[in-house]
């Protein structure tokens, strides 16, 4: 072979490997686009009237799936002395709620009617009531704290434990403040 032959085929040889080079090379990624981020979605909030012995009583607002803690924290805080063991703390609260934080020897819910308030009161309160035990009022407290406050004094008939005999003896004891 000739010079100009070997020059020629070192030449085609070349340019195949870098045509090979330059189809086998790997793809350049699509460039990184950032979009705007989505509005988040607002936040819902309910209103409580939070009263008692708290540094700022009256209506507060909090996010939805807020506790009894959440409220007391947005009114400023329990007062020193504050009654905070008669209160469940992790009780769930809804909207136009009233929370009633008792201070020092004052009962869960204080009332004029002396009723027994069933979104308040404790398992020793409800005991008052005729034919509720120990074990009847624990589960009408695990009831309020699984599915929220009671709506009617009705609602108590979801709670096991409590049939329509025992309802009507507690009917005129019990309120829903």
């Amino acid at each position: 072979m000739e010079r100009r032959d070997l020059i020629i085929a070192a030449a085609l040889v070349a340019g195949a490997v870098a045509a090979g080079l330059w189809v086998g090379r790997p793809a350049q990624p699509p460039p990184l686009v950032i979009a705007d981020a989505p509005d988040p979605t607002p936040v819902a909030a309910l209103t409580v009237h939070v009263t008692g012995w708290v540094r700022n009583p009256g209506l507060v607002t909090i996010a939805v799936g807020s506790r009894i803690a959440d409220a007391i924290a947005a009114a400023g805080g329990a007062r020193p002395g504050a009654g905070l063991d008669s209160v469940n703390l992790a009780q769930p609260l809804t909207d136009g709620e009233r929370v009633m934080i008792p201070g020092p020897g004052d009962p869960a819910e204080p009332v004029a009617d002396g009723k027994i308030h069933l979104n308040s009161a404790t398992a020793a309160e409800l005991e008052e009531l005729p034919g509720v035990g120990p074990v009847l009022a624990a589960a009408i407290v695990a009831y309020r704290e699984q599915h929220g406050p009671f709506k009617t004094v009705e609602d108590l008939l979801d709670v096991t434990g409590v049939g329509e005999a025992k309802l009507a003896a507690m009917r005129d004891l019990v309120s829903l403040p």
